[in-house]
Order: C-alpha cells, then sequence, then structure tokens
C-alpha cells in the first residue's frame, strides 16, 4: 500500500462540487464537529447531559482567539431550544447588552438560560465584570420569568461553571 493511499485512509473525505471526493482540510473537520455537536444539543436534556453541552462549547468557542458572548436557550423542561452567538468582541473583552438578551429570550419563548463565553488567554477563572454581567443578566432575565441557570467560561479546554463555583 502506498504512503498516499494510507494517509487517504486516516483521512476524512469531502465532496467537492464537482461530485470528486478529496481530504477535508481543518476547517471543515471542525464545522462538521459544530453541526454533529449542535444536533446533539438541540432537543435534548441539557442538565442531565452536561458533558454534550461542555463538548459543544469546547469545540464552537474553545479555540477562538476573539471574545465572543453567546446564550443557550432552554424550554421549560430545560431541553435546547437553540444556541445564539449574540455578541463579539476583541481579543480581551466584549460588550453585552442585557436589554437584547431579554429580548432574544422573549422572542424564542425561552423559560430558561445558559449564558456563555469564552477567554481567549486560556484563563478560565471570572473577571469582577463577569460577575458583575451574571448577576445584572440574572436579575433583569428574572422581571419576566426567564432563569439563568448557569454562566459557563470556556476557555481552550478547561470550562468553569458560575453554578459549581456558588457563584450564581
Amino acid at each position: 500500500m502506498s504512503q498516499l493511499t494510507l494517509s487517504l485512509d486516516s483521512s476524512l473525505l469531502v465532496r467537492d462540487v464537482a461530485g470528486d471526493y478529496r481530504p477535508a482540510n481543518a476547517d471543515e473537520v471542525l464545522q462538521a464537529a459544530q453541526r454533529v455537536l449542535a444536533g446533539q444539543i438541540r432537543g435534548c436534556e441539557a442538565l442531565t447531559s452536561p458533558q454534550v453541552v461542555r463538548d459543544f462549547l469546547r469545540v464552537k468557542l474553545g479555540t477562538l482567539e476573539h471574545e465572543v458572548f453567546g446564550v443557550i436557550h432552554l424550554d421549560a423542561q430545560n431541553r435546547v431550544i437553540d444556541y445564539v452567538e449574540m455578541f463579539r468582541g476583541t481579543v480581551s473583552q466584549t460588550s453585552v447588552y442585557p436589554r437584547e438578551v431579554v429580548k432574544e429570550a422573549l422572542a424564542r419563548n425561552s423559560a430558561a438560560l445558559l449564558l456563555v463565553h469564552n477567554h481567549p488567554s486560556g484563563a478560565a477563572e471570572p473577571s469582577r465584570a463577569d460577575e458583575t454581567l451574571t448577576q445584572t443578566l440574572k436579575s433583569a432575565l428574572a422581571l419576566v420569568d426567564v432563569r439563568v441557570l448557569d454562566h459557563l467560561i470556556v476557555a481552550g479546554s478547561a470550562i468553569l461553571s458560575f453554578a459549581e463555583r456558588g457563584l450564581l
């Protein structure tokens, strides 16, 4: 067996527009993984399957070089309605507008939310601003009967949970 055959055997293949198969590049593999993980969390019991949510977040946010703030919308039975990336920032910060988070929760008829954002620095520890933002969002969403179940910070492969730390 030739070296080319061996390398193709261990590669993921994609079909191009002409219908021919070729090895997938890294971006195509990551996009496919994101689609699979998004399909797994949509409609699943997020709270009884935290590992699926963590895997999804690692792939979605763990390698980004800029901050992103997103929301996982949950129904009354804590099943995932959708993941929405709401705000994008710089390498060290992003602006989050509570009004927009509340509007999005109402538009999706969410009963609860998981707040998520990444730290491109690789340090999962929450800043004082992260803690303040969480409390502000929790208070604003409580006014419209939407619960904040957790705020997760993704830093590479590490994920910090505010709920597990007692910060909610």
